[in-house]
């Protein structure tokens, strides 16, 4: 701050008569006088310390302070300089002033490269992607020379739009220039071919460069995450960490982001070490991902024990707490932490609202759910969009009240998307609605022709209705159609191995054991009253053939195994690509309390917390 008011003090006492000061190259040479010495001197000092404050208030975002500089640039007669003149666009692009960095940018009589990266860079970078591209052309028409950092900006320009075409050109171009394996172009072009789904050109890229930065290496692992592909971002890291590079910020969010979507709680307890020894743990973005990880891997209290001990906490962290709590089913601690966090001054923002509406749809809370969206609207003037009304329409649907969701999908002032149908479709199955059911499916099937789960779960509905030749007429659309029924599996992690298993499973080298193990444990449990629920099978065969299939579904395998190899003392965390069906929720339960274990199950829905034969979701999901 004190040097924000020497500099403010210094540009004050500036004389408005000074002139440009490269005019003195036009003098004619003569003999100068001490006097003209002097007097130059003090010129060249001035300009100097008002080149030092538009860095200054670059560096500190102060526009205003900004301004009143380029007021006294213009006093003095230096708005033509070149060197001034780039200062005074960087200085304005820093502050988010894109319109007055392009003006001056327009009137100046001369540009160098740098005056047009400056430009170029400050449009990528503050959104106005299509006008760094049109300004790269009208720089390339002009025959200006460019460098590795024009390229670069211009193709993070393509990255922000996803412009493939533009990027490919632009990969040409580079080739031509003889660019393609300089470490700034390289990283930016497999950074725009990962965020457009070309990962595997991506990868050619990053193979082929010579030199590769943190930066790229970064990149990379990011690339892999957008496309999905965790285990391979797993293994990049692994190998950056034995290179020993340097990991940041954005590395580490990635990688959390993986062990999140892979459910690997080693791999992720491994990165929080990481960033213990690295400080990072402190970055907002890598505290919320971090707890997004543990949320996401079923250890909430250990996702809310990284919050506590951030202390300056960001909307993004409250936000990621109050999603994690809201997952398993802590509707509670979700309604806590919601007023909690207005007490700390910080107002929910739309990601909030989503994250409390979706709490009281796993748990069936049909009024609280009703207030919370009136309040978004009445005390916070926040606009419902269309992922709250989907959440609205699945707190309808969960609770039974099926017209009262379908009216609001037809009230509401959006298109219904395919989550929102689904979701009502899903509430039809449970209710047995099939009139609405098969309106629902209809627009999934218009919406995503290619999902075979609508299919299934159209026929499952008629199945459970009992309605066996609309099961096979659906089955029959199915199979002719190209679309792919994904199969049921379930995955449990065996110290630094994923073992996953799907219905009728015989391909583990344990699994005869397995088999044994499971016999005898319901054997056990059927003394305690438990019987298969056969009405969750929905096959049209006979009775003892529905119990044979239940019997060995993905996620009894799984427990079993972990029965077999987990110590006593830790939880079995089983995760599953599909809806737990009722026989197994059933089972997991009386297990929990003949056993004595905690059985955490994730399915596509929620967590299940199984302890002393009750679940979390209460029986609600």
């Amino acid at each position: 701050m004190k040097t924000l008011m020497r500099y403010t003090r210094l540009y004050c006492s500036f004389d408005p008569q000074y002139r440009h000061f490269s005019v003195l190259a036009n003098v004619k040479p003569q003999s100068p006088t001490l006097e003209d010495l002097v007097h130059v001197s003090a010129r060249v000092a001035h300009v100097s310390s008002l080149h030092e404050m538009l860095q200054l208030f670059a560096r500190t975002r102060v526009p205003m302070k900004g301004k009143a500089c380029h007021a006294q640039v213009i006093c003095v007669g230096l708005q033509a300089d070149i060197i001034t003149a780039n200062m005074l666009v960087a200085m304005y692009a820093k502050c988010g002033l894109v319109d007055c960095a392009r003006k001056v940018f327009d009137k100046m009589p001369e540009r160098s490269l740098v005056s047009w990266n400056t430009m170029i860079g400050s449009l990528a970078q503050n959104g106005e992607e299509q006008e760094a591209l049109s300004l790269f052309v009208e720089m390339q028409r002009e025959g200006n020379s460019f460098s590795e950092f024009t390229v670069s900006s211009v193709l993070c320009a393509c990255a922000a739009k996803c412009a493939m075409f533009e990027c490919k050109q632009l990969h040409a171009f580079a080739i031509k220039a003889a660019m393609d394996f300089n470490v700034f172009v390289g990283t930016a072009l497999l950074d725009v071919y990962a965020k457009c789904n070309l990962i595997k050109d991506a990868i050619w890229v990053f193979e082929c460069m010579p030199e590769k930065s943190a930066v790229t290496w970064s990149s990379m692992v990011a690339g892999y995450v957008q496309n999905e592909l965790y285990e391979e971002a797993l293994v990049l890291f692994r190998k950056a960490q034995m290179m020993g590079l340097e990991q940041n910020q954005f590395t580490i969010s990635s990688i959390i982001c993986a062990c999140a979507s892979l459910a690997a709680l080693i791999e992720g307890n491994q990165v929080h070490a990481v960033l213990c020894k690295t400080g990072l743990g402190s970055d907002i973005y890598v505290a919320s991902s971090l707890i997004n990880m543990y949320a996401r891997c079923g250890c909430i209290q250990e996702a809310y024990i990284v919050f506590q001990g951030v202390e300056e906490k960001s909307i993004v962290l409250w936000n990621a707490v109050i999603s994690g709590f809201g997952r398993h089913a802590h509707s509670l601690e979700v309604m806590i932490l919601f007023e909690k966090m207005q007490q700390t001054g910080i107002c929910p923002n739309k990601v909030t609202y989503i994250a409390v509406l979706s709490a009281c749809s796993h748990m069936g809370l049909v009024e609280k759910g009703k207030k919370y969206f009136d309040l978004m609207t009445r005390e916070h003037s926040l606009s419902p969009d269309v992922l709250h009304y989907s959440c609205m329409v699945d707190i309808f649907g969960r609770a039974g009240q099926i017209h009262e969701a379908y009216n609001l999908i037809k009230n509401m002032p959006f298109d219904a998307t395919a989550s929102i149908w689904g979701s009502l479709l899903s509430s039809c199955r449970v209710y047995r609605n099939l009139e609405l059911a098969e309106v629902a499916a209809k627009q999934l099937f218009e919406l995503e022709p290619h999902n075979a789960g609508n299919h299934v779960l159209l026929s499952n509905i008629y199945a459970a209705n009992k309605k066996w030749e609309e099961v096979a007429r659906a089955r029959k659309l199915l199979n002719e159609s190209e679309v792919k029924k994904e199969r049921g599996k379930s995955w449990i992690g065996i110290k630094d191995k994923v073992h996953s298993f799907m219905v009728g499973e015989r391909n583990h080298p344990k699994i005869a054991e397995i088999y044994s193990k499971l016999d005898n444990l319901i054997e056990e449990l059927e003394k305690l009253d438990y019987k298969a629920e056969t009405a969750h099978d929905l096959h049209h065969v006979e009775e003892g053939r529905k119990q044979e299939l239940l019997r060995h579904h993905s996620e009894k395998l799984a427990l079993t195994f972990g029965l077999m190899c987990l110590p006593s003392n830790v939880p079995i965390r089983i995760m599953k690509n599909l809806r737990i069906c009722g026989d197994c929720h059933s089972f997991m339960k009386l297990t929990s309390s003949f056993t004595g274990r905690e059985i955490i199950v994730r399915d596509t829905n929620r967590f299940h917390h199984f302890k002393n034969g009750y679940c979390s979701c209460g029986d609600f999901w």
